[in-house]
């Protein structure tokens, strides 16, 4: 696709990292126990507008970035590339998903309440900008422009979504499978392995250039 590169990688890269377990995993899982399907169904959508915030101001800034300056644009995939080596290293280290004992401790709220207060919640997380502002630019080509960020985005938040819309549906059964130390264990492994090979292959290839 004109100005991505390795679109595969990166929708193996966004599916894993979508399907290790996290905040807004165990969020929407606490809601749909809580409250049932239907207000796990809202958490998710409200994890994905937000995550959609994410990919318009992260391709958008970008794009404007790299119109304005091809070393600042390098600079960025670098630090990108060791940020990616960081979250790697720290997931291989976490002992399991602490966040799994955030979703007891879920008060019952109106529909409208959960849906502003999950969106808000992934938009305002910096963590989630970061790594979109991370991710996104590695697998873009020199001269990309605002579309190629966004359809890396919008891929990314639609696997997500879907993943969220699951987690929804299946609380009871996905629920005790993620929450066990073991299995988060195992995925935060995996993901963060990927991250670190992602990283060491990213700061090579800038530097042979």
């Amino acid at each position: 696709m004109d100005g991505i590169t390795n679109l595969w990688a990166f929708m193996a890269a966004g599916l894993l990292l979508n399907l290790t377990p996290g905040p807004d995993t165990f969020y929407i899982l606490g809601r749909s126990t809580a409250q049932g399907s239907k207000v796990g169904l809202l958490s998710a959508l409200g994890i994905g507008l937000g995550s959609l915030g994410h990919t318009l101001l992260a391709a958008f800034g970008l794009s404007a970035l790299l119109a304005t300056s091809a070393m600042a644009f390098l600079a960025v995939k670098l630090l990108g590339a060791g940020y990616l080596l960081w979250l790697g290293v720290k997931m291989l280290r976490r002992p399991g998903s602490s966040v799994a004992s955030d979703a007891a401790r879920l008060e019952a709220a109106r529909p409208g309440k959960i849906l502003r207060e999950a969106f808000f919640t992934n938009l305002f997380n910096p963590k989630v900008a970061l790594f979109f502002l991370a991710f996104l630019p590695q697998f873009v080509k020199p001269g990309a422009t605002a579309l190629s960020f966004v359809i890396l985005g919008l891929s990314f938040v639609a696997t997500g979504l879907a993943w969220c819309t699951l987690l929804a549906l299946l609380s009871a059964r996905l629920g005790d499978w993620l929450r066990r130390q073991g299995v988060a264990q195992r995925l935060d492994q995996l993901c963060g392995g990927l991250f670190i090979l992602l990283g060491i292959n990213l700061l090579f290839a800038r530097l042979k250039h």
